[in-house]
């Protein structure tokens, strides 16, 4: 991914912070036959390894788990985002040397990828996913919940995914590079947008103390 020095995010917190925000993860393979990607839900358990470990799974009928990979996996994990508009810098108004651009939040972990069928393993893997987004629920779902025959059934159908991470890369373009007088006016119209993602996007625009 390229980053330039104002948008590099190191912050190991802020970037497991993306990760844990990112409702959906993307998997990129390099194969023999391309490269191969598929959207699915990831965790990170902070605990394994020196930068964690990410697990989830895949459908059996993906073709992806059987089709070995060259070199490292990539997980993509994006968080808020939203397009700033050349009309909310105060630049505008003196130059108009200005153009539209993008803020966004991005991590991309980097891994060898191991697949998995043990039943033990996959449960373990998809009752800790279930844990993580049921959680907040008033009423949460549990997979214990099912009766464990159509459970065991279930978990014939898929394959897990088992990521040792060994470099991150943080990206957090939030108009850093941007006159304080910009950022200012990127803040304040992202929070009158109607949309939401732009007013989500608002608050983390960096502003002075």
């Amino acid at each position: 991914m390229y980053i330039p020095p104002a948008f590099r995010d190191d912050d190991i917190e802020s970037i497991r912070a993306t990760i844990r925000g990112a409702r959906l993860a993307s998997l990129v393979t390099a194969t023999a036959e391309g490269p191969v990607a598929t959207p699915l839900p990831l965790f990170l358990d902070e605990t394994e390894g020196e930068h964690g470990v990410l697990y989830g799974h895949v459908a059996k009928a993906n073709p992806q788990w059987k089709l070995p990979a060259i070199g490292d996996a990539l997980a993509i994990f994006n968080g808020p985002d939203a397009y700033v508009t050349p009309s909310w810098y105060a630049t505008k108004q003196e130059t108009e040397k200005v153009v539209p651009t993008w803020n966004y939040i991005a991590v991309h972990a980097y891994g060898p990828v191991e697949f998995f069928q043990e039943p033990a393993r996959l449960l373990e893997a998809v009752t800790r996913l279930t844990k993580m987004h049921e959680g907040a629920r008033s009423k949460p779902w549990a997979v214990s919940d099912a009766p464990a025959d159509f459970i065991a059934a279930q978990l014939r159908g898929i394959v897990g995914v088992r990521i040792p991470v060994v470099r991150f890369e943080g990206k957090r373009k939030m108009s850093q590079n941007r006159p304080e007088a910009d950022r200012i006016g990127v803040a304040q119209g992202l929070a009158a947008s109607a949309d939401h993602g732009d007013r989500e996007v608002a608050p983390l625009i960096p502003l002075p103390v």
